[in-house]
């Protein structure tokens, strides 16, 4: 899988092979150079439901509470 980040630190994961989804087309994304080993159940079902994930930052921020 691919991991890219935006300049609002957004998270998007899109499965490798598969092209920007079309919710992210707005926006300059970013591959992120790390590899990823595993993800959250979260993460990896959206992957199979839909081909990616996105997350904004603030999602992450709102849900801590």
């Amino acid at each position: 899988m691919d991991v890219y980040l935006n300049t609002k630190r957004d998270l998007l994961v899109v499965k490798t092979g598969y092209p920007m989804p079309p919710a992210a087309a707005q926006g300059k994304w970013r591959k992120s150079k790390k590899r990823v080993i595993k993800v959250s159940d979260e993460i990896s079902s959206a992957l199979q439901r839909q081909g990616y994930y996105m997350r904004k930052l603030r999602d992450l921020h709102s849900n801590r509470d």
